[in-house]
């Protein structure tokens, strides 16, 4: 059972893997990674403000220390003038404590010295890099964008991509609909003409030999109606109509004058 599950994990893995991999923009990665080393870049700067400010204290720091060191030498100057020693050796006293903490200062100050030079250094080299990777990162985008608009051209004009696919499955589908339609048409007009279908505009119970007999009537009906119409016209209209007859038959009229 556990073996089971782990193979389905290990597969699941496998998809996840591949649909991360088909779904990630190397673009949007290297400007991530680059938005990293941005902010790595502003840490070690704040870093060297940090230090030289610390270090800046220290400097007040020991300018009043010193100036406060050359009061008390001054004060005990004038308390031996004075006839006061004890005040004196109160001063150098307080002058022996200040400068012990100048000491200790001044070793800060030095270490701070060091530390911000230190950061300094890799804050120019962070800089250095970054500025190279940025350089390398806009490179390497613009040679994916063009290999992917070429590649997107390519697909077009070689139909292998998928929604070209797509395309084609559409157009061969359609073009297998056309001629299933004009298949089907052909077969119902050769059934019609054969008479193994009615067709179903005509009035029902009528059939193709009634059809032709209504023809022939139709057309028997045409000639008679011609005949009554010619029978009426005037003699000057309806001779000649009667001499391209070819009958040779003279109208009524003449024969009583001859």
């Amino acid at each position: 059972m556990t073996s089971i599950a782990h193979r389905i994990a290990a597969l699941f893995r496998i998809k996840a893997n591949k649909a991360l991999d088909k779904a990630e923009d190397p673009r949007e990665v290297l400007d991530y990674s680059y938005a990293q080393q941005q902010e790595m870049l502003q840490k070690v700067r704040r870093g060297v403000a940090d230090v030289a400010t610390s270090r800046k204290r220290i400097d007040v720091q020991i300018n009043q220390l010193q100036q406060s060191s050359k009061k008390l030498e001054g004060q005990a100057h004038q308390a031996l003038a004075a006839g006061r020693e004890d005040l004196a050796r109160e001063a150098l006293t307080r002058r022996t404590a200040v400068s012990s903490q100048l000491i200790d200062l001044q070793a800060q100050h030095s270490s701070l010295q060091a530390e911000e030079e230190k950061l300094t250094l890799a804050s120019q080299r962070l800089q250095a890099k970054v500025d190279a990777f940025r350089t390398s990162k806009e490179t390497i985008k613009a040679r994916y964008t063009a290999a992917e608009a070429q590649t997107r051209i390519s697909e077009a004009v070689t139909g292998i991509g998928e929604e070209m696919g797509d395309v084609g499955m559409a157009m061969q589908r359609a073009q297998d609909k056309t001629d299933e339609l004009e298949a089907r048409a052909g077969a119902l007009d050769e059934l019609l003409a054969s008479g193994a279908l009615e067709d179903a505009t005509l009035p029902a119970g009528r059939d193709d030999i009634q059809a032709e007999l209504e023809r022939v009537t139709a057309g028997s009906d045409v000639d008679k109606e011609l005949a009554r119409m010619k029978a009426k016209l005037p003699a000057s209209a309806a001779s000649p109509a009667v001499e391209g007859g070819g009958t040779g038959t003279a109208p009524p009229d003449q024969e009583a004058t001859s």
